[in-house]
């Protein structure tokens, strides 16, 4: 296959950041409207669940925009790719795992009633390896949107597969888009014709899968911009953010919200941060820095925050006002920023820092090794 160099983009993608907030906003609102006392539902809320999607979408895109080459180059280091991710989402898990886990003794010794798959012990070990979306946990347990960091594991142990599909197919990146969103149809389509559900609802038991397809169409997505970002990135965008929004509030087929996402991160993409304007701007990206964490925390805060509020406004049924609701859920971004500040981004920094001294003292022993100034000491000898 012919080499073909890529044009110079830009590594700052601040609108993609930016992105991740509001992904994750729509999977708060699905996961909040149930505690709000209205006789409603919008349908675009409860297809608040293809956020996630937009998210691996998003993850197989980024990843190869970091990754792709060095892979494709042989440059590349599985062990040290891993502990960066590692690095990036399990101190969090640990961390929301412990604080559902305190919240559920703390509901027992108090004698109140909580879901018995709260506390899931069975579930534990796979929950402590980030497998329980694999299959190997009995019951979605504990901080249930873990299971999405369970599938983004299982994608980056498979991210050397996905390379090198992607690598091979640089040269015809249309070509590996239009084979991606082939095969993200064909697989919504038979899973459902064979679980009688949609993949896209799929979470502990089938979410390793669940996150295949849309991983796929992310660095596929990816090729696309590397070759040369859309000439009419906002017209991109524009259609794809279109697309989510007509098809999540008609309640079409998810696969038509999940393909319109991919030309939604395609298009911003594609955009300079200038023409990105507040997609770029530093709220925006500090919101969707700070996802994660909105993302993790989000049920332990609904848990606790829900219940407090409707003891102290005699909410027996647990549905709260509007004026009420609106409090909880505007809080939720200033306990995902203590969370981001006091535990995701100090323990990353320190995971990270690890890894860094451990290269260096590794370089450092090989200078020394070949060092030609290098005094052999008597017992070792020359091979």
């Amino acid at each position: 296959m012919a080499t073909m160099t890529p044009v110079s983009t830009p590594a700052d993608l601040r609108a993609l950041t930016s992105l991740r907030f509001l992904a994750a906003a729509w999977v708060v609102m699905f996961t909040f409207w149930p505690d709000l006392k209205v006789g409603f539902v919008p349908v675009a809320v409860t297809r608040g669940y293809l956020g996630v999607e937009t998210f691996f979408v998003l993850s197989g895109f980024i990843l190869s925009h970091v990754y792709l080459q060095a892979a494709g180059e042989k440059r590349f280091r599985y062990g040290d790719f891993l502990w960066a991710r590692i690095a990036r989402v399990y101190p969090l898990h640990l961390a929301t795992l412990a604080g559902i886990m305190a919240l559920g003794l703390g509901a027992v010794a108090a004698g109140l009633t909580i879901d018995a798959n709260v506390l899931g012990w069975a579930s534990l070990p796979a929950q402590l390896t980030m497998t329980h979306a694999w299959g190997l946990a009995p019951a979605a347990a504990f901080n249930h949107p873990s299971w999405s960091i369970s599938a983004e594991w299982f994608a980056y142990l498979a991210f050397p597969a996905f390379a090198f599909v992607a690598w091979r197919l640089r040269a015809r990146p249309w070509l590996a888009v239009t084979g991606a969103a082939l095969f993200l149809i064909g697989l919504y389509l038979a899973f459902e014709a064979a679980a009688g559900f949609s993949l896209t609802e799929a979470t502990f038991a089938w979410g390793a899968l669940r996150i295949v397809p849309c991983f796929a169409l992310g660095c596929a997505l990816y090729l696309v911009y590397r070759r040369a970002p859309l000439k009419r990135g906002g017209l991109w965008a524009a259609a794809g953010a279109t697309g989510m929004a007509v098809s999540a509030s008609l309640g079409a087929w998810d696969g038509f919200t999940v393909l319109s996402a991919g030309a939604l991160i395609l298009g911003l993409a594609s955009m300079t941060n200038a023409e990105a304007g507040w997609l770029a701007s530093k709220p925006a990206v500090y919101l969707g820095e700070i996802s994660y964490s909105i993302y993790m925390v989000c049920v332990p805060w609904q848990i606790l925050a829900v219940n407090v509020a409707a003891r102290l406004t005699g909410a027996e049924d647990k549905q709260l006002s509007l004026a009420v609701w609106l409090v909880v859920v505007a809080l939720l971004p200033v306990v995902a920023a203590l969370s981001y500040h006091v535990v995701e981004r100090p323990a990353r920094t320190a995971l990270r820092g690890m890894a860094e001294r451990r290269r260096a003292r590794q370089a450092d022993t090989a200078d020394r090794v070949n060092s030609p100034e290098r005094v052999l000491q008597p017992s070792e000898t020359i091979v």
